[in-house]
Parts: structure tokens; sequence; C-alpha cells
């Protein structure tokens, strides 16, 4: 291995496409909930990779299952199955209200997939009018040039030449919004059910069931796109499972692989058997190496005390945060649920959400924005309480030193 490259921050400007403005410190080790960068400086991770390090950094039973794995098999393509593939379908398919179970490399491979066949399935069924999609403003769900359109913010879509059609994009949380745009020509309702890049948004219960049941009356498919909501963030292995909704398409990612690239689209065996031999497909999808890691993942999170541990420590965040804002008054509310949340900046520091975030680098803790306006936590979900606390007075340390600056 090559080790004469002097590797910093310039070094990126140097040969990486400009897309991304990372930061200056470059990170090299982590454990638990903690990173360490190339001066050996420690941080407080409260970012998580963008809710994807669902164990946090090193979890012994992700390192343990990759090395395991990495002495069998890395990898087939899909002219095969394997062994660790079948397995992870199988609980994700026991554990959900889903019969089937396609594999990607990300949430929005998840997505196009899940796109792709509600289209396949409205026109199989009911011709090649039926393809309206219906999506809502702040939406994420992916970079892809189809997933950038469904989702509800211009600026990741606008500039790349013509978009796909037949999308459309109705108001968060305002049924009556939908009921203007859906007709029997609606193949799907596309929906997060806690929008994450919008600004940690929850639906209102009433809003999903109200989706589900125009979905219903419209013969549309109803479409979770759970990339930052699953496994567990919220409490519960999927969101849906808080609200009593249940969607026809589910999309999972992110904390699936805790740090391992994969994504998963779940549904039962009508819908997918529209996606026939041919129609679809991902070289790395079910690689060996991911599943076995997302298997490990699941046998983890998905039991109750893990999933009630998610709840304990969000109220510890809300209880920190409660007494920051006491402090300080920054915020108008603390939004989300588990180990997703966003605070609201009040009007005095509306637009400063970067300002917060860095300030929180200053300080030794990781976070993430959600927009303008929210700073976003989405931290391990086996988070200590030592280590929550800890990271709350390095946030309450920045907090202090944006609103004295």
């Amino acid at each position: 291995m090559t080790t004469d490259i002097a590797v910093n921050r310039a070094l990126f400007d140097e040969v990486m496409v400009p897309n991304y403005a990372p930061a200056s410190v470059i990170p090299v080790r982590g454990q638990g909930s903690r990173v360490w960068d190339q001066d050996d400086r420690e941080y407080i991770d409260f970012a998580g990779g963008i809710a994807v390090s669902s164990l946090g950094h090193c979890h012994p039973a992700l390192v343990g299952a990759i090395k395991q794995q990495a002495d069998k098999l890395w990898h087939l393509s899909n002219v095969l199955t394997n062994e660790p593939a079948l397995r992870l379908a199988k609980k994700l398919v026991d554990a959900t209200f889903a019969d089937k179970v396609y594999f990607a490399n990300s949430g929005a491979e998840a997505n196009e997939a899940a796109f792709k066949l509600a289209r396949r399935w409205a026109l199989d069924k009911f011709g090649e009018q039926k393809q309206q999609i219906i999506s809502f403003g702040k939406s994420f769900h992916g970079r892809t040039f189809f997933t950038v359109t469904v989702g509800g913010q211009a600026s990741y879509s606008d500039g790349f030449g013509p978009k796909p059609g037949a999308v459309t994009h109705a108001e968060f949380n305002n049924l009556d919004s939908v009921k203007a745009l859906i007709s029997d020509n609606t193949c799907a309702i596309v929906v997060e059910p806690i929008q994450g890049e919008g600004g940690i948004i929850p639906a209102k219960p009433e809003f999903l069931q109200g989706l589900r049941d125009l979905c219903d009356q419209h013969n549309a498919l109803l479409v979770f796109d759970e990339v930052q909501t699953g496994v567990g963030r919220t409490g519960k292995l999927y969101a849906y499972m808080n609200y009593g909704v249940t969607p026809d398409i589910l999309t999972t990612a992110k904390s699936l692989g805790g740090g391992f690239p994969i994504g998963a689209m779940l549904t039962t065996t009508a819908i997918a058997s529209h996606l026939k031999v041919g129609t679809h497909g991902s070289t790395y999808g079910g690689n060996p190496l991911a599943c076995a890691v997302a298997e490990a993942v699941i046998d983890t999170i998905n039991t109750p005390q893990i999933l009630a541990e998610v709840l304990r420590n969000e109220q510890i965040f809300r209880e920190c945060l409660h007494e920051i804002n006491n402090q300080y008054q920054i915020c108008t509310e603390v939004r989300g649920q588990g180990m997703l949340l966003g605070v609201v900046l009040n009007e005095k520091y509306r637009g400063r959400a970067r300002d917060f975030f860095l300030a929180a680098a200053d300080q030794g803790l990781m976070a993430l924005v959600a927009g303008p306006d929210v700073i976003r936590f989405a931290p391990s979900l086996v988070i200590t309480e030592q280590d929550i606390r800890e990271g709350m007075k390095r946030f309450a340390a920045a907090v202090k030193q944006v609103v004295t600056a």
C-alpha cells in the first residue's frame, strides 16, 4: 500500500470533483460515538454519518460480521444468490409487512427501484395513462435524476436538462393539497414519515392515514421512504409501525448497513411480481459483505431492549436541549422522534443553522443541519448517556459561541 502521499484537506481540492466542500479536519478512527482526527483531536458524534452509523463506530458485532464474511466470499453478482442476502431478506420479511425484498447499494437506488416498480405495476394493470407520482414539497428521495425529481426541492434537480415527467408535488401534512392532485391516473404517492432533509418534520397520523385511504380509492400505491427513519431510528424497526399505516412499498438504507453501503426495497408478493426477470437490476445489490453486515445490524437493533433505549436516549436529548434553550433562547421547538431530532431555530437565529454546526465542530461535536433553520442530530442508536451529556456540554458551548459572537 502506498504511504508516501501527503493526505490533507488540500489534496481534496487537487484530486476530487468539487461537488462537496468538506471541513478541514479529516477523521481517521472512531469508537462508539467518538471520533478522532489526524491530530488525534476527539469529537462526539451526533451526526452518525447522516443517520447511517446506527451502532456507532467499530461496533464489535459489525466488525465481527465483516471479518468473518471477508474470509468467505466478497462478490458474485445476481447471476447467483448468496447466503447472507437470503438470511437478511428473510429477517426483513419476518419483521415487516413485506413478502419480498430487492437489494441495492443506497437509498437513492432503493427509491429508484420503488418508483420504477410503481410505474411498471400501474402500466401492467391499468395502462400507460396511469403514471402520475405525487410527492411533497421539501421532500428528499436521493440524487439519481428520477429520485431527485420526485424529491420536493427543485434546487437539487434544476440545471440538468428535461426532467422525468408526470411528477407533481403536494404540501406535506396537507391532505387537501393531495386531493386536488390525485386522480385515477395516479400510480403512487411517495412520502417520508418524517421529512429529513426538509427539516425533521413528522407526518401527522391523520395525514398518513388519509394518504392510505386516497391510494385505496384511486388504485394507487403508497410508498414510504424510510431511508432515514428506518432500522430503529424512531424507536420502532420502521416508522410506519408508529403510525399503524402500512405502505405498499417501503425503502430502507442508511442505518441498515451501519456504515456499509446497502439499500433495500420491501413490498408484497403481488406488487413484486411486476419486476420480472430483466426489468431491473444492480451489479452490487445483495453483495455478501454488505448483507452480512446488515444482518448483524438487524440482529442487534431489532430487540425490545435496544428499541426502548432509543426512546430513553431521546428523552435525555430533549431534557438537555430544553436546559440549553432556557439559558440561550435559540429555538422554538425540538421536532422528530427517537434518534432523529431537529432543533428549530427561532426568528432571531433563523437562517443560521450552519453557524451552529460550525461552532459545534469548533467545540468537538459533530452535528448536522436540515436546511438553513434546523440543527439536526442523528447519532448512534446505542450512544451512551455519558456521551450524550458530554456532547450536550459541547453543544451548549457552541451555542454560547454563536449567541455571544
